[in-house]
């Protein structure tokens, strides 16, 4: 009987080089290929190397309906700029060193009706820095019933431990009242004149909501009563107005705190982030009172918080979107105010190029929301494509990939989050995820499906 003789397991080079197919640099297809053997499964480097490749950053079609999808990136931005030198912190004018504030964050200001505002990295830390210098180790007042806790588990206590303020809590989880405010300052007032509440925080829950018995104070009757009033917005709603809109603002919009009137009732800082309702790149802006803004600039988190000059020029191009009142020009209003009618046009087309590619599809309408933390609780009719069954992950394997929701035992495709761009590009992952194939390419089908 012959003897079973030992495989020797290939090169590792051998095996990186059988896979170079496969769009990654050579050191991450050795490390798949060096994985693989290791696991003693040399056949699986190329699906290894393949599933590192899909776990890279890439575009994706959202298709869930959520606009501000925080997993997706939350506001779409498409701002492109050249490779070239950029004048970030050069005055052109005098030739000599200039500020970063001086461009994004001035028009941040005059749009949202600030004497000042200064950008940073994200809203936490446009909330963290605020409190450490607005409050500078002081009692900082905040109702119980706005100590939420954002995503990843950020939570508005840890907030102000960092900043360095101890936190004075007010009311209940759903009734607070002005005299519970007015006992809290008066009690932190205490002997001297140098003592006292530094700041009283106004928190918008902006990922909840709660309804019923309750009760709130607002900033006009916290401005009165003496600390500065700081108040985060989360969601960054400049004007409760809409002025950047052809029409009225959205239903879905009413009762969002905005920037402009909060600051005009009184507070002295507003915090918000760039990548909600404003639309722009991943920031956080602190604007309001000049004094109090530079004083946030002086500060030494200033420096570790502050953003890359990418994030400015983005944030750049969507302020001046605003002061144009061309809300068109950014991806996050035109995708929230397009028409239903508009929708379940594209809806439509979508389900009859699928359906004519020998699978079924169906245009439904549906509800979209804000998403990102904005909004909670309010739908956005809306107008999809559903077909039968799970088929998400058949769709999130398509390139490039597709992010569904499921409704109703349905795998549902909502238009409203999905640029019209991509509806050839999500008729074919259905297609393709239903066994079909679109005839003549997906842009041909799509037009025949316009045309039924």
């Amino acid at each position: 009987m012959a003897m079973a003789m030992d495989v020797r397991p290939p090169s590792v080079d051998v095996l990186a080089r059988s896979i170079a197919d496969v769009p990654l640099p050579h050191p991450m297809l050795v490390e798949a290929a060096r994985d693989a053997i290791a696991a003693g499964d040399p056949a699986s480097a190329r699906s290894r190397a393949e599933r590192r490749a899909r776990g890279l950053l890439r575009p994706v079609v959202n298709a869930t309906g959520v606009l501000l999808h925080t997993n997706l990136g939350r506001a779409p931005v498409g701002h492109h700029q050249a490779p070239a030198a950029w004048n970030l912190e050069l005055d052109l004018e005098s030739g000599s060193r200039g500020s970063r504030r001086s461009h994004a964050a001035a028009l941040v200001a005059l749009a949202a009706g600030a004497e000042d505002a200064l950008v940073v990295n994200n809203g936490a830390g446009a909330l963290l820095l605020a409190l450490s210098v607005v409050a500078g180790g002081r009692p900082v007042v905040v109702s119980r019933g706005e100590l939420v806790e954002i995503g990843g588990g950020f939570r508005v206590p840890e907030v102000c431990a960092l900043s360095g303020a101890p936190m004075v809590e007010v009311g209940t989880t759903n009734r607070t009242r002005l005299a519970d405010y007015e006992a809290a300052v008066s009690a932190a007032a205490g002997a001297t004149a140098t003592e006292g509440a530094g700041a009283i925080l106004k928190v918008h829950p902006s990922n909840f909501r709660v309804q019923g018995f309750t009760q709130s104070v607002p900033v006009e009757q916290l401005a009165d009563l003496g600390p500065p009033v700081v108040a985060d917005l989360g969601s960054g709603l400049l004007d409760e107005r809409a002025p950047w809109l052809d029409g009225p603002p959205p239903p879905w919009l009413a009762g969002e705190p905005a920037a402009r009137q909060t600051l005009a009732a009184g507070a002295a800082l507003v915090t918000f982030s760039g990548d909600k309702l404003l639309g722009g790149p991943q920031a956080g802006v602190i604007a309001g009172r000049a004094d109090l803004v530079a004083a946030c600039a002086r500060h030494p988190l200033a420096r570790a918080l502050r953003p890359g000059g990418l994030v400015l020029a983005a944030l750049q191009e969507t302020m001046l979107a605003y002061l144009r009142r061309d809300g068109r020009a950014i991806p996050f209003w035109r995708m929230a105010t397009a028409s239903e009618s508009e929708l379940e046009r594209r809806a439509e087309a979508v389900a009859a190029a699928v359906t004519g590619a020998g699978a079924r599809a169906a245009a439904v309408r549906c509800l979209a929301v804000a998403g990102g933390g904005s909004v909670p609780g309010l739908g956005i009719p809306s107008a999809g494509v559903a077909v039968d069954g799970d088929l998400r992950a058949a769709l999130r394997r398509h390139e490039p990939p597709v992010i569904a929701r499921m409704e109703g035992g349905r795998t549902l495709c909502d238009l409203r989050s999905v640029d019209p761009a991509m509806d050839p590009v999500l008729a074919e992952a259905l297609a393709a995820a239903l066994g079909g194939r679109l005839e003549g390419g997906p842009s041909r089908a799509l037009a025949e499906g316009r045309g039924r």
